[in-house]
């Protein structure tokens, strides 16, 4: 029962810290998840990630569903998204009747140019980590190039660049299978 609420405390942690959307989180799910607990590899949070983008609904509260529903099952996923969304819910309520009245204030603004900027450099740190785990070889790395051009420049959805990327990846590790038969079949041939 420990580890429930431990769920709780750290996707509350995570929803807490997360400014700027789901991918500001990455580096809190990084620290939280895999450093901290060890509740999941930095791939596996690389795949939770993907998945929640491109299902319905808030790619934090999905990846918190995942990370929780794989420790605990369904008490395990619901008591990590409670968590993870328990702060919006909270800093929204608060927030929501004072920002009326100082939206325009010239210090709010830049105290938001402030939190986007800080946004921007945990993203890339997030990135520079999960590279590592997530671009392995020179197909990787081209794969990444073609999905970095997609959302950039073509402005295509990232749920079809998501499906691409599976198939890709896919067909990818057929051929990487037919090589690696065809070089046993010569290696096998060399030794008779």
């Amino acid at each position: 029962m420990r580890v429930v609420w431990e769920l709780y405390a750290a996707f509350f942690r995570i929803g807490l810290m997360t400014f700027g959307g789901g991918y500001a989180m990455l580096p809190m799910l990084q620290s939280e998840i895999v450093e901290k607990r060890g509740w999941a590899t930095e791939e596996e949070v690389l795949n939770y990630f993907a998945v929640g983008q491109c299902t319905p609904g808030i790619i934090a509260v999905n990846t918190a569903t995942f990370v929780g529903y794989k420790q605990k099952r369904i008490i395990g996923g619901v008591l990590a998204t409670l968590g993870v969304i328990t702060p919006s819910i909270i800093i929204i309520l608060v927030i929501a009747g004072i920002l009326d009245r100082y939206a325009e204030n010239v210090w709010v603004a830049h105290a938001f140019a402030g939190v986007r900027v800080a946004v921007c450099a945990l993203v890339l740190s997030s990135i520079i980590k999960l590279w590592k785990s997530g671009v392995k070889n020179t197909a990787g790395i081209l794969l990444f190039l073609a999905a970095f051009v997609l959302v950039a420049f073509v402005e295509l959805s990232s749920v079809w660049i998501v499906i691409g990327a599976i198939a890709l990846g896919i067909l990818l590790q057929i051929r990487q299978n037919k090589r690696s038969g065809k070089q046993e079949e010569k290696e096998g041939d060399s030794s008779i």
